[in-house]
């Protein structure tokens, strides 16, 4: 078994979440959940669990009276529109939100495409306008991507298509030459919320466009369409993004995930929770991001998203559950070619990236002739939390091409697309074209110009960063009383929240004894431990830790209290993130 890469020193310190005071609650509101949301910020239930009736207004959003006027239009003179999404589970159920809304919104004539990764590259580019011209569509909509597309735009424009931008990230220096942009994050939008996903930001181009429909008479009486029933695709790809979940996000993944758990998601994603093995009762924010996630993801990283975009259109029962079991063999294969990359990755890191005294570098590029580009981003987000520095993972974009695809990651306190963005400006040309978000960005680059850069990328790092930045911290949510220990409060914390990017999952800490202990799979060690005021030892389970050391007899642990769906009967268990002797 391989050494761990980082040393001793390298552990990351527990610090435990203030707790101000907890405001006004309902009475049947668990105490904890109540100590749980007044950490995060929160005062009172309505900013606890929001409510749909809460979101913010579409129309506050830059230019939405334009797009609703081209969609408008469209639909009135039977134009077609073509919807481009990306390949990853937000562009994904972003162009299926876009499908769907606009048919019933009563558009007769919607397409699709996507780009391939491997043929295309990221978002809307000449070769995909000119492999889609054949379609001659009057309006070309795109989801996900587009703010940064500007020859993409402009081989559309040229052969006469309306275009309209729907998209979430962050803007260059000019935009784009689209007929209309919808984008939060273009400087001096006043929408509130910088968080929506690409597809929240389609399913509120519809809402602005049904409204103005309605207002038009465009519906009969009783016969206006219900945009809810998107929201479990909104909810998917909210928490699959990885964007912040404020509570204008928490109100749409809310309400995504009670459509999901009530059995009324769409039949795609009905069969993809199925083929996951989990419990659509009592699905949550986690089993999307660990779960139904990657299997939709996994058909972009290896194979052609359109797959996975036929499954969330899908009516067909049969044909859904086919093409789940489709993404499940896809997904296991992902899951090989991740692990052999990031062992790679660590012995890179083990042999190159860390001195010879044992420190961490502040930042890592990585590279491989032989990875896949479509999992560089995991395995660049394996070794950020590994070694907690942004970390940036390079593939050819094809065999034996020099043209590199690179996926970045970052940790809280350094913004990585403002980071590539600072080497761009002073190394013009260095990098082909790049961007992206705060922790997560992809850029590409000539591989004859990869240490150049990873010498430019590190300068900045090393000139921006806060060095309070580089100290790991687990953040607690303090102790959990022995009574608090249990299959009720398991249960609410699952079903809470919900919990993810900027809201995050409730972390406990506290000492137990060992009372037993083994080794599973010859790298899990699961533990039963013992706490005073507790009759009965529970179990916990600290995945990939196994060095050939013994635990101490007392340890203190960071851990997630959860169900034990495994053993089941109100069973729980602790998950462990981090363990020392006590």
């Amino acid at each position: 078994m391989r050494e761990p890469v980082l040393t001793a020193s390298d552990s990351p310190q527990i610090q435990r979440r203030s707790i101000p005071s907890l405001g006004e609650w309902p009475g049947d509101m668990l105490p904890l959940l109540q100590r749980l949301y007044a950490a995060r910020g929160v005062t009172d239930a309505a900013q606890a669990q929001p409510k749909l009736a809460q979101l913010h207004a579409p129309e506050l959003m830059g230019s939405m009276q334009a797009a609703v006027d081209l969609l408008a239009e469209a639909i009135a003179s039977n134009a077609r529109i073509l919807v481009v999404g990306d390949f990853d589970c937000d562009g994904a159920t972003a162009c299926a939100v876009g499908v769907r809304g606009l048919r019933m919104l009563g558009a007769r004539d919607v397409v699709h495409a996507v780009p391939n990764r491997m043929l295309h590259g990221y978002g809307l580019s000449p070769s995909l306008v000119a492999e889609l011209a054949s379609l001659k569509p009057g309006l070309l909509v795109t989801v996900d991507h587009g703010i940064a597309c500007h020859a993409g735009v402009n081989a559309a424009k040229a052969l006469g298509w309306k275009v309209l931008v729907t998209d979430h990230h962050l803007p260059g220096e000019q935009l784009p030459p689209a007929d209309a942009i919808v984008d939060p994050n273009i400087n001096g939008d006043a929408f509130p919320s910088k968080a929506l996903a690409g597809v929240g930001v389609i399913f509120y181009v519809l809402m602005a466009l049904r409204r103005q429909l309605r207002q038009q008479g465009a519906f009969a009486p009783g016969a206006e369409p219900d945009l809810l029933t998107l929201l479990d695709l909104v909810a998917v790809g909210t928490v699959a993004d990885l964007v912040a979940l404020d509570a204008n996000n928490r109100a749409l993944v809310s309400a995504g995930l009670r459509r999901l758990r009530a059995g009324q998601g769409c039949v795609g994603l009905q069969a993809l929770i199925e083929a996951s093995g989990r419990d659509v009762a009592r699905l949550s924010a986690t089993d999307i991001g660990f779960a139904i996630g990657p299997r939709l993801n996994a058909a972009g990283r290896l194979e052609d998203m359109a797959l996975g975009i036929e499954l969330l259109l899908t009516e067909d029962r049969t044909q859904a559950r086919e093409i789940a079991q489709t993404l499940e063999q896809i997904n296991s294969e992902r899951r090989a070619v991740q692990q052999l990359m990031t062992d790679d990755a660590e012995l890179a890191v083990a042999r190159a990236v860390l001195s010879a005294e044992g420190e961490r570098p502040i930042a890592a590029c990585l590279f491989d002739a032989e990875w896949h580009p479509g999992v560089v981003g995991l395995v660049a987000s394996k070794m950020k939390d590994r070694l907690h520095r942004p970390v940036i993972a390079f593939a050819p974009s094809e065999p034996g091409s020099d043209s590199l695809r690179g996926s970045a990651r970052s940790i809280a306190g350094f913004h990585i697309r403002d980071a590539l963005a600072l080497v761009n400006a002073a190394h013009p040309g260095l990098i082909d074209k790049f961007g992206g978000h705060a922790m997560a960005a992809g850029l590409s680059l000539s591989h004859t110009r990869l240490q150049e850069f990873q010498q430019a990328f590190v300068a900045v790092v090393e000139s921006s960063m806060d060095p309070a930045a580089l100290q790991q911290l687990l953040m607690s949510d303090g102790e959990l009383a022995p009574t608090e220990l249990d299959f009720r409060h398991a249960e609410a914390l699952r079903l809470a929240g919900p919990w993810g990017q900027g809201f995050p999952e409730p972390l406990f800490d506290g000492h137990f004894q060992v009372a037993r202990w083994q080794v599973l799979k010859e790298k899990h060690l699961k533990l039963s431990l013992r706490v005073p005021g507790r009759a009965e030892p529970i179990n916990a389970i600290h995945f990939s830790v196994w060095r050939g050391n013994a635990p101490a007899n007392t340890v203190h642990i960071a851990y997630r209290l959860v169900s034990d769906d495994y053993r089941g009967g109100g069973a729980i268990q602790l998950i462990i993130e981090h363990c020392t002797d006590a």
